[in-house]
């Protein structure tokens, strides 16, 4: 199975609609979000989905009760840690990089996804993928980005979104 990472969406509307689109032509089995959706209208997109959404709460996260209800349909939405486990592989997200690299070094991950500094960063630690899939809004970095796992081959894949206005064609970057 494929997992799409996202992280950094900051209400960025149309980001987040492209990530989706993206995801579900990839045909990923679950998404991670890790944090800074912003505003409870920003998560609406994510119903999109065809599968369960995986997220953690960000710094610039205020409005907690109404993520949390707007995340009721679609998954499950966690302050600082969540985990779970798919196809038996061990995942976590946190927002915090100081939080993510303690749980990979750990070794009870697979795969540990941050975001907060919408800065790509790929790192193996022993057996356990560290992952920052970037900023899906583009705004601090200019690159618009989510990542794809594969889950069977631990192997990941750091996806651009297009450009804005710019038909893709059916392609992924």
């Amino acid at each position: 199975m494929k997992i799409g990472v996202m992280a950094d969406t900051h209400d960025h509307m149309d980001r987040i609609r492209q990530a989706v689109e993206l995801f579900r032509r990839r045909g990923v089995g679950h998404v991670v979000h890790a944090g800074d959706f912003v505003a409870p209208f920003a998560i609406r997109p994510l119903a999109q989905l065809s599968c369960p959404v995986l997220a953690v709460l960000g710094n610039n996260d205020g409005e907690v009760t109404g993520l949390t209800g707007a995340f009721r349909e679609i998954g499950d939405l966690h302050a600082r840690l969540a985990t779970t486990r798919i196809e038996g592989r061990r995942i976590a997200a946190v927002h915090y990089p100081e939080l993510a690299e303690p749980l990979a070094t750990g070794g009870r991950f697979d795969l540990v996804a941050y975001g907060h500094t919408h800065e790509v960063a790929v790192q193996r630690i022993g057996e356990t993928l560290l992952l920052n899939p970037g900023e899906v809004c583009g705004w601090v970095t200019g690159r618009a980005t989510v990542a794809v796992v594969d889950l069977e081959t631990m192997e990941e894949e750091i996806v651009e979104l297009p450009p804005l206005g710019e038909a893709d064609a059916g392609t992924d970057a």
